[in-house]
């Protein structure tokens, strides 16, 4: 069964259009346990979604992607040691673009939806790696629209 993932980067660190670029990204550097647990969950196939998070960089700031879902992914890999992670049980997965949405998704918009106030995105807001449910990911997606 299908499960359904938001990830947050740093867009001056790796945007959309980094990734876009790249065609691939193994998702390594999650140094949070409950972050680490969730990357571990997830399953080949899986849908994620690209949130932008923090500092903008300056195509993100052309793109007016600040705090925003901006893209769809799938996960192409599943959980695996995470080369970056040298003294601890890490885990990376593999992540591929499928499409930009067609306008990003702030999180002021999604924090006004009552149906998405209880999401990981707005009661964990420094959680990385967190599940959606299909309906909240569906709603997101209609609300780039």
């Amino acid at each position: 069964m299908k499960a359904y993932w938001l990830v947050k980067q740093e867009p001056s660190d790796y945007s959309w259009t980094d990734f876009v670029k790249d065609g691939a990204a193994k998702w390594t550097g999650v140094r949070s346990f409950a972050a680490r647990n969730n990357l571990r969950r997830m399953a080949k196939g899986d849908q994620v979604l690209f949130y932008h998070s923090g500092q903008p960089s300056r195509v993100a700031m052309a793109q007016q992607a600040t705090k925003a879902v901006v893209g769809i992914a799938k996960v192409t890999r599943t959980a695996y040691k995470d080369p970056t992670g040298k003294d601890e049980d890490w885990s990376a997965v593999d992540l591929a673009p499928v499409k930009e949405l067609p306008r990003p998704v702030t999180l002021a918009e999604i924090k006004a939806k009552p149906q998405l106030k209880n999401i990981a995105l707005v009661r964990q807001s420094r959680l990385s790696v967190m599940p959606l449910t299909a309906r909240d990911f569906d709603l997101i997606v209609k609300m780039a629209k």
